[in-house]
């Protein structure tokens, strides 16, 4: 439970000079509410042998910044570990951004992929081969040199971490390479070679990943089948000290956009040594937690100075290859609740926080605070766990769709400009709904209640406590309204309030309690299949769905290049989806920061790649 002892209650500082001298009060003034700036690029996306400009992502030093302010910034929960190739959860991306650095980076107003450690880049004809020129003159921050053996390093490690460190949901590596699934050999020309040795027996739902046990909504289960992996990494190399090759075994259409996530932030092959990296326990709430999350070590902006679970705190890091910053210490503190938040900023003791709920944005605006939002680039989505019996049933699972009404849920708890989803792809990239769509209509889910097998069993629904997040800013009040909706029409609902920091993402993914649950995802690159490979690209204890032809398409369509036809593909996709209800689609939320008249400038981003050293605040 969230400590009486908030930090909106004791005394801190939002921005201060580290000399000690007072900052001259500016004059307040109201913030107009309005969007960010990222494009809306459709699917767009690197053109093959195309060498980007290598210029900066932001401006030039100038005489008049300094590295002397401090900046102290708002979070609803903690990181669950500073390792960013461990990380599956925005809160450590937040802090993990600021050390660590990837290959390539964002571009601030538009969301294409510019330079980041590498400047520019090469793909041959085929798709698979990606070559890299990096950056010279970049150490990181224990002074090892950076060079295209680190870069090798790092992308060997992330392919030898074994399934139970690198080969979760939401992992980087994972997301996007896909390199523990495996895959009925005839359905994949991934070279002999690649193929497993043996054959596995097919089981129940929610069998590890290495056996193939598809059985359910597009295809019967066969008794043995052989597998392949179904990985698209091939190998890595160091053509130079300067030139990075990735080799892959088949086309990733969105490859350079992925590599902007977070989690392929490039660490000190010194530093991972020396810290065990790939040596891990878990936590109490199923947290991976290394030595190497505790003395994380990068060429980013900031370096990691100090952490204690609810504040952390990163110092600028010395002669940083983009340019010098104002914010000479960046801390992030820890407050749970909303009001509290809203109270930190009100009394200086956080200069901005993030994940600003519908209930303090009034407050808000009537104080003359800035509220700086994103474009939407996240879905909520109320979860199914077919490892339940009763919600294999395609009628109950139509009811539930039925029984919910999403612009209710939008209406009450969500900033003004949320939509409904319908599909799991955000409106921007271009992808259009299907046809199908189990609209709310309450009569219709009663009907199929009383035509299926369901007899007034209790089905569990987990939902998080203590927590706010992009795709879900008032969860224990959304449960609530969920739950009054299917209730109305005859569901027996047994819930399960689980706090965030004690295991609730573990319980959801591990399906611990197979029955509904409240979750989403945050894009973190401007691609569909950061959104559809990542949740149900392969058959996951969150849902235990079982589809192989859908898997199949959402194959291809990864490797298909941008255009018309890859657009319907993912449409093709989406209509399965909605017939089969693995998930219910409920909103592509808004989300925003607050910030005092200090904040001069913050670099709002749809995907949360939002650097301190961006950063502008008064300074007289």
């Amino acid at each position: 439970m969230e400590s009486t002892d908030r930090p909106g209650d004791r005394p801190g500082r939002g921005t201060t000079n580290r000399r000690g001298a007072a900052r001259s009060p500016r004059p307040s003034r109201r913030t107009v509410l309005g969007l960010g700036t990222l494009a809306a690029a459709g699917l767009a996306g690197c053109t093959k042998a195309t060498t980007p400009e290598d210029v900066p992502t932001s401006a030039s030093p100038t005489a008049t910044i300094e590295k002397d302010l401090e900046f102290a910034f708002g979070t609803p929960a903690s990181p669950a570990t500073l390792d960013p190739a461990l990380a599956s959860d925005n809160e450590s991306f937040r802090i993990t951004r600021q050390i660590f650095e990837s290959l390539v980076g964002v571009d601030p107003n538009t969301g294409a992929a510019t330079p980041g450690l590498a400047t520019a880049w090469k793909v041959s004809d085929d798709g698979l081969t990606y070559t890299f020129t990096l950056r010279e003159g970049v150490t990181f921050h224990d002074g090892t040199e950076f060079n295209a053996q680190a870069v090798v390093y790092n992308f060997r490690r992330w392919a030898e971490l074994p399934a139970d460190l690198g080969g979760q949901q939401g992992q980087a590596f994972e997301s996007v390479f896909h390199h523990h699934e495996v895959q009925p050999a005839q359905d994949t020309d991934v070279p002999p070679d690649s193929k497993s040795a043996t054959e596995t027996k097919a089981g129940a739902p929610g069998t590890a990943k290495g056996t193939t046990t598809d059985a359910g909504d597009d295809a019967a289960s066969p008794e043995k089948v052989e597998t392949v992996t179904a990985s698209y990494y091939d190998t890595c190399r160091a053509a130079d000290s300067r030139t990075f090759v990735l080799t892959l075994k088949k086309p990733v259409t969105g490859l350079i956009e992925a590599l902007t996530l977070a989690g392929f932030g490039i660490a000190s092959p010194s530093a991972l040594r020396k810290h065990h990296a790939n040596k891990a326990t878990r936590d109490k709430a199923g947290r991976l937690v290394t030595e190497f999350g505790r003395h994380p070590v990068g060429t980013g902006p900031y370096t990691y100075s100090s952490g204690d679970g609810d504040t952390t705190s990163l110092v600028a890091a010395p002669d940083h290859w983009r340019h010098r910053t104002q914010v000479g210490k960046a801390t992030f503190t820890v407050v749970r609740d909303p009001s509290s938040r809203l109270l930190a900023l009100r009394r200086g003791h956080v200069a901005a926080y993030d994940m600003v709920t519908v209930e303090e944005l009034r407050e808000l605006v009537r104080q003359g605070q800035q509220v700086l939002q994103r474009d939407p680039f996240s879905i909520l989505y109320l979860g199914v766990n077919r490892a339940n019996p009763l919600l294999k049933e395609d009628k109950i699972r139509q009811a539930m769709a039925h029984a919910v009404d999403r612009q209710e849920l939008i209406d009450k708890y969500f900033i003004a400009g949320t939509k409904e989803a319908r599909s799991f792809v955000p409106p921007s990239l271009g992808v259009p709904d299907g046809s199908t769509y189990f609209g709310f209509d309450p009569g219709k889910a009663k009907t199929l209640l009383k035509q299926s097998t369901y007899d007034g069993e209790a089905i569990p629904f987990s939902y998080p406590l203590n927590v706010t997040r992009a795709y879900l800013p008032l969860p224990e009040r959304i449960y609530a309204t969920l739950s009054a909706q299917l209730t109305a029409v005859g569901f027996t609902i047994e819930p399960h309030p689980i706090d965030w920091e004690e295991g609730y993402l573990d319980s959801v993914t591990r399906g611990k309690l197979p029955g509904f649950h409240l979750l989403g995802w945050n894009g973190g690159y401007r691609d569909p299949d950061n959104f559809i490979g990542t949740l149900f690209g392969t058959t996951s204890d969150e849902f235990n769905y079982e589809a192989p032809a859908l898997r199949a398409k959402i194959v291809a369509a990864r490797s298909m290049p941008n255009g018309d036809a890859r657009a319907t593909a993912y449409q093709e996709i989406g209509e399965q989806l909605a017939q089969d209800i693995p998930a219910l689609p409920l909103a592509y939320p808004i989300s925003a920061v607050a910030a005092n008249e200090s904040v001069l400038r913050y670099p709002t981003s749809p995907t949360l790649d939002e650097t301190f050293d961006r950063v502008s605040l008064a300074t007289e």
